[in-house]
């Protein structure tokens, strides 16, 4: 940073393990080519200790706010003292921030990170016929995200039939005109998008979490893991085109920046 005083603004990420984050990297240069005096800065918080850091946090008035990632999404959601639409729907949040009466407010901005990156490689999502597979916290939000961008049709599947069936129970209520489903891949061969929300595919042996074989060639696959996966390898094999990771960090981080008051023009 060019200058940190005592008028410096703080901004936070906290998670556990904190090495491999990149939002300090990403803030940290959009401050720098706005002339902004903050800084982000990597807090490595265990889960015994969340309670106990987020009290602290909340006292430091010149904090302004804080991104969260794992493990502590969804604990974090019940230690701010106002939730967003999609966080009150999936019960986590990816960041927080202090609102002018020195309250605290949640939401997540994975889903709608997902949306963006979408948008922004040409690909929109409206009245478009989507399959989800992986309903976690980010998964939730996905799904949330699709549901508020006007997917005509979303299928959900979870190896957790209650989680995935709890968020569809929500979907339904909150956008009664998405028709809203389960199933697996196999049955559902005509969808314009699928979407893998999963770990699957961060380690080298782990198995594919869908064949896209079984897909229409029209279809879009897209994996948020953010490094080129088996499964974007695979369907590129079978001539389908594909969306990785990296474009829904970058549409997250937007979110998360305006949530804060900025204008990322993040590269």
């Amino acid at each position: 940073m060019e200058r940190i005083d005592g008028s410096t603004r703080l901004f936070g990420i906290i998670g556990d393990p904190i090495g491999a984050v990149r939002s300090p990297e990403v803030f940290n240069a959009m401050f720098m080519r706005q002339d902004v005096n903050a800084v982000m800065v990597p807090l490595h918080v265990g889960t015994a200790d969340l309670r106990a850091v987020w009290t602290g946090l909340k006292a430091m008035r010149n904090l302004e706010g804080v991104v969260i990632t794992m493990p502590h999404k969804t604990p974090a959601a019940t230690l701010v003292d106002r939730l967003g639409r999609t966080a009150t729907l999936i019960g986590s949040i990816n960041a927080a921030r202090r609102e002018p009466d020195g309250r605290w407010q949640g939401d997540t901005f994975d889903g709608h990170g997902c949306v963006e990156g979408l948008r922004m490689r040409g690909h929109e999502v409206a009245g478009k016929g989507v399959f989800l597979l992986g309903v976690g916290g980010a998964g939730a939000a996905i799904a949330v995200a699709l549901a508020e961008a006007g997917v005509a049709r979303l299928v959900v599947q979870d190896t957790d039939a209650e989680k995935r069936d709890r968020i569809l129970s929500r979907l339904t209520v909150a956008f009664p005109d998405v028709v809203l489903a389960s199933g697996a891949i196999e049955d559902n061969a005509h969808v314009d998008v699928a979407i893998n929300a999963t770990p699957l595919g961060m380690k080298e042996d782990d198995p594919l979490p869908f064949d896209p074989a079984l897909l229409d060639r029209s279809t879009l696959v897209v994996d948020i893991i953010t490094k080129s996966t088996p499964l974007l390898e695979r369907a590129a094999l079978t001539g389908h085109r594909t969306h990785g990771g990296q474009h829904m960090h970058h549409g997250q981080a937007i979110g998360v920046a305006r949530f804060f008051g900025f204008d990322l023009d993040a590269r």
